[in-house]
């Protein structure tokens, strides 16, 4: 909230300190970089080992609720918003879908939530903005040709990023991570080397994918899940490095969206249906598809709500509306596009920035009166318990080092 504040009072459209433009290749190269690396970040140091016998909360989350969330956000942006064909809805949908834990890392930290429950949000979070790339990719493509600014054979060109960027991702995530852990099993690195070195591969990795014509997120996102799998973890505290650069270029990013999506949005007539949208977005379009994805776990209503709530649309979100914005800038599609996304993501990051720590702390007091609920149910695993409460592994044993 703070840095999108900053942004609008900085940014052209107030004090005009800040010099940032739509335009600008240097606003879309810092944009595209931070996202690259979040995404590798994320996927490389998702511990898919931990959702490994509970894997029915992200699972669900993700294969049943986002694709239902794109297809129920781009059924009402055709009918609500002006001028949308069905390709500019699914694009205004699938770049709304993905959720950024950061937005609500009240709820991700706070003990009283059950480990499950947090843990299920973790993985959603980190993994769907990975997911949805390709499709936003796609769509692009497809509105760009609808609005007759784009390729022909648009189906071709998109699938030949994505395949391009399989490609790279494979090269960068699978070898080099090969290469990596070969290095430090003989003992040819340090912690700094390491470091270096992740962040080397998650740069090569998109700019490795740009430059052969391929899609640079989709192979950050492939890259980073092939690169964890075959250093299984063991270069986990090196990777560090990569996240928290990540995370302090997103307060740029941040910062430029306060600067040009609201400001621009706000130096225009307001518009009803871009609200309406928004608002749908953050609630129906959202809890409705998770209601239906958690159907017959025996979940309890309100942790069903709770997880429904809280899906804030960050990062991504900005980032792939700006990307959308340099194939449709000065046109009514684009205009409509910056209207319903900057809507949708201001509005979670003030919804959910104000509502994560109270809505944990209350949700966590509620399911702890609970005896035995589904919720609980990997978190009262002996071992877990006393890891949490002690720090150790049972029988008094120090778990081994990741």
């Amino acid at each position: 909230m703070v840095f999108v504040a900053a942004g609008l009072i900085l940014g052209p459209y107030a004090l005009g300190i800040l010099p940032f433009s739509l335009s600008s290749k240097t606003i879309l190269t810092i944009t595209e970089l931070t996202l690259a690396l979040v995404l590798f970040s994320d996927a490389s140091t998702v511990r898919l080992r931990d959702v490994e016998g509970d894997a029915t909360l992200p699972g669900r989350l993700l294969f049943v609720g986002l694709p239902l969330t794109i297809a129920a956000g781009a059924l009402l942006a055709y009918y609500l918003l002006p001028g949308a064909g069905w390709a500019l809805a699914a694009l205004i949908a699938t770049i709304l879908a993905p959720t950024d834990a950061a937005l609500g890392l009240a709820v991700v930290t706070n003990q009283a939530v059950p480990v499950r429950i947090r843990r299920a949000l973790n993985v959603e979070s980190g993994l769907n903005d990975g997911i949805a790339t390709p499709f936003v990719t796609f769509f692009i493509a497809v509105a760009a040709a609808e609005e007759g600014i784009g390729e022909h054979a648009w189906g071709l060109e998109a699938l030949k990023e994505i395949g391009l960027a399989i490609v790279a991702a494979a090269v960068v995530g699978f070898v080099g991570g090969n290469l990596l852990a070969f290095a430090k099993s003989r003992g040819w690195t340090s912690e700094v080397s390491e470091q270096i070195a992740i962040l080397a591969l998650a740069l090569l990795a998109y700019a490795g994918s740009v430059a052969i014509g391929g899609n640079g997120f989709v192979a950050a996102f492939g890259g980073g899940i092939l690169f964890g799998t075959v250093t299984k973890g063991r270069l986990g505290a090196a990777g560090a490095f990569t996240e928290t650069l990540g995370l302090t270029a997103s307060f740029v990013v941040w910062t430029i969206f306060g600067a040009l999506f609201v400001g621009m949005t706000f130096s225009h007539a307001l518009s009803a249906r871009p609200i309406v949208y928004a608002v749908s977005s953050l609630t129906v379009i959202r809890m409705v598809p998770v209601a239906l994805a958690l159907m017959g776990i025996n979940l309890r209503p309100a942790t069903v709500a709770f997880m429904g709530w809280f899906g804030p649309r960050g990062l991504a979100s900005v980032v792939f509306a700006l990307i959308a914005l340099e194939e449709f800038d000065h046109s009514s599609a684009g205009d409509t596009l910056v209207a319903a996304v900057t809507w949708t993501i201001l509005s979670s990051v003030v919804l959910h920035g104000i509502s994560a720590s109270p809505l944990a702390a209350r949700y966590g007091a509620l399911i702890a009166q609970e005896p035995d609920v589904p919720e609980k149910a990997p978190a009262e695993e002996p071992w877990i318990r006393l890891r949490d409460l002690a720090g150790r592994h049972p029988l008094g044993r120090q778990p081994e080092k990741e």
